[in-house]
This record gives structure tokens, sequence and C-alpha cells, in this order.
């Protein structure tokens, strides 16, 4: 004889413990009367019974506030952090003072030993609230009148205002506990006023550190692999030649291991890239598509706010350089600085050791020189020569920089 389970017996998936992202505090109790199916005040006033069970409610709270995961962003949650209906350290704050009065009126009124309880709590309170300020990411639930650093600015300060205060009311001979009491709500404030610059400067230094080291490292790193993997690759160049296809391998591999290795201090100066650094950029992309080998150099002034014509006249000469000449081609960029009336000047010089050309046997349809170098330089004010002769073309790019561009 066998038995089987009601076929209408159905057993409901209870949804997982996990805390909602738009709470009053943490979201513990909804997270788990969703997980339990129970109302939400029910919850909420087990948790206020088991705290009168030795403090049972609070730990548990805490327990379940530090493990339990937040729910996946809704459409209108945030998509980090917690969003509160209550705004914590305020209210810690409040209650913080509210305790820092109360220990000042006890301890004039000879109650030391609740005037020491009175301030132990103000000074736990307060050192919460500004934890609580600087340190959660979640944003804001309620309205800040001051912002994170003059509310820890005011909290310090409260702090030892009350030490202070207390102070004046005992005399040498007082109770040692409520000295005790006034010694800490000193250092306390002193700690709240000065411990979070510190903790800026120690980040500060941790992370100065870590980048010297790395770039120590770095060096150390690079200088082994000039010692042997670059020069391998320079003998390999010089060897093939400039428009063999291995010394364009090993072309680009050099490159490619010393932008690796160089990396930090190429972002460190990305945002000050002048033409020649832009230009260099142009020419390892050309040598890997080319037979041919660039060598830009620059002199001078930097050029950085140099007419975006110049750049794209250059890359256009460049081009032609490659894709005509081939071989050894050189780059030559020259800032001038403004003298006088005179203004800011910017020269580029591509030549090429090439077959040459006639300029003026050119067919009609053929614009790259007159329209895409020529043309552009005097459109932008500039000019542009080209010198062909037989065994090179030079195109000199010229043009004027205004003084607050330079």
């Amino acid at each position: 004889m066998s038995s089987s389970a009601p076929a209408d017996r159905r057993t409901v998936a209870r949804p997982p413990l996990a805390r909602p992202r738009s709470c009053w505090v943490s979201g513990v109790s909804v997270a788990l009367a969703d997980h339990l199916g129970w109302p939400v005040a029910a919850v909420r006033w087990a948790f206020v019974g088991a705290t009168f069970l030795g403090g049972a409610g609070v730990l548990l709270y805490l327990w379940l506030w530090a493990l339990t995961p937040l729910r996946a962003p809704g459409a209108t949650d945030p998509v980090d952090g917690v969003r509160r209906r209550v705004n914590v350290p305020w209210v810690l704050a409040g209650a913080g003072a509210t305790a820092g009065i109360a220990a000042v009126a006890l301890a004039a009124g000879g109650a030391t030993a609740a005037g020491f309880g009175a301030l132990a709590a103000a000074v736990a309170l307060l050192v919460v609230a500004v934890a609580w300020e600087q340190l959660a990411d979640e944003e804001p639930a309620a309205f800040a009148p001051l912002s994170p650093t003059a509310f820890r600015l005011a909290c310090g300060s409260f702090l030892v205002v009350v030490a202070l205060a207390i102070a004046f009311t005992q005399n040498i001979g007082g109770s040692g506990m409520l000295w005790l009491g006034i010694l800490i709500a000193t250092l306390a404030g002193a700690a709240v006023l000065v411990a979070p610059w510190g903790l800026r400067l120690w980040r500060e230094l941790i992370t100065e550190r870590t980048a010297r080291i790395k770039e120590e490292q770095r060096a150390e790193m690079a200088a082994h692999l000039h010692d042997s993997v670059l020069q391998t690759l320079a003998l390999i160049q010089n060897r093939a030649g400039a428009s063999s296809e291995v010394g364009r391998i090993a072309r680009a591999q050099e490159r490619e291991l010393r932008d690796w290795l160089y990396a930090d201090a190429a972002a460190a100066t990305r945002e000050e890239r002048d033409l020649g650094a832009e230009l260099r950029d142009v020419a390892a992309a050309l040598e890997v598509d080319h037979p041919v080998h660039f060598d830009v150099v620059t002199v001078g002034e930097p050029v950085r706010s140099a007419p975006p014509e110049l750049g794209a006249a250059a890359r256009e000469a460049m081009l032609n350089a490659a894709r005509h000449a081939g071989g050894e081609v050189s780059v030559y960029i020259e800032g001038a600085p403004a003298r006088g009336q005179t203004p800011a000047r910017a020269d580029v010089f591509v030549r090429d050791r090439g077959p040459g050309f006639d300029l003026t046997a050119l067919p009609e349809g053929r614009l790259g020189v007159r329209e895409s170098i020529i043309g552009r330089m005097r459109r932008a004010g500039g000019q542009a020569t080209v010198t062909a002769r037989g065994t090179g073309t030079e195109i000199q790019l010229t043009i004027d920089i205004p003084s607050e561009t330079t």
C-alpha cells in the first residue's frame, strides 16, 4: 500500500533575504519580514523585545545589517548604496548634543556618576555620527544644513566645549571618574577635528609611496629590457633595413614595448601633448602599414596650440611620403616663441629620399598636395612650400600662432 502527497500541495518559495535600497535606516526589518512572511511591525517589535534579553535584539540587528545583501536596484532605486528617509548622522548628533548638555547639568549638580554616563554617551554618539557622515557612501536621506566638513567641525568643537564646561564646574580634588570623562571628551573632540585630515594625509602618503615603488620597479624593468630586448630589436631593424618586413615588425614591437613600459608617464602628460607627440603617433601608425621609417625631431618651443590645419597638412605630407617614397623619412618640427610684435610661429619639415616629382606635371585630378597641403595651409593663413628634387622631396609648412594660444 502506498501513499502520496495531495496533488494540490505546493511549496511556496520564500523571497530571498535581501535589504531594500530605499528604507528608513537599514532595511533589515523589511528584509526579514518579506523573507518570513510576517508584518513589518511584528518584526520591529520582536527586535525591541529581544533587546531586553541582554541586548540580543541589538546584536541580532547589527549582525543581519552586516551580512544581509542589498536587493538589485529597481527603476527608482539608487544604483550604489542605500537611500535613507532618516538622516542618521544628524539624529545621532542631536542625541549626542542632548547627552552633552545633560552631562554638563548633572556635573554641575553634583551627580558624578550620572554626569560621567551622559558624557560617555555624548562622546560615543557624536563620534559615531561623524564617522557615519565621513565614511558612509550612501547618498544622504534628508536635507543636511551643513556640509560634511562643517558638520565634523561642529561636532568636534561641541565635545571640546562640553569638556571645558564640565571642567569649570569641578575643582582639582573632584571626582576622578569625571576628570577621566573630561579627558576622554577632549581627546575625542580633537580626534574628530583632526582625524579626517590625518587620514587623508596618510592616504596621500601611501599613494605616493606606492607610486614611487611602482616607478622604481618599472625603471628597473625598463633598464633590463633596454639592455636586452630593445637593443636586439634595434639591431634587427638596422640589419634588415627600414623598408623590409622584418624591420617593420621589429619597429612595431619595439614601440609597443616602449609604450607599455612608459604608460604611466604618457598618461601623466596626455593633457600636455604637443604637435610632436601627435605626429609621432601618426608615424607609428604609418610604419605598420608602409615600408617606411620616420624620424620625428622637435626643437625649440613645444607647439601645443597649433591650428588643426597644420597637423592635418603634416599628416597628409607624411602619408604621401610613406606611400610614394618609403625608406627613411625625416619630420622636423620647430616652434619659435613670440618676440615683440612678431607672433609665435611653427614650422614643420617633411623630407623623404624618394624619386621626387614635378608639382606642375601632376594631373588636375590629383588634389592631394594642391588642396590637402598647400590649399589647406593657405586657407588657415599659413604657407606650404614643396621642393621636389631628383633625390627626394621636402615639404615645409609654416604658420603663425597667436600669442594667447601658444
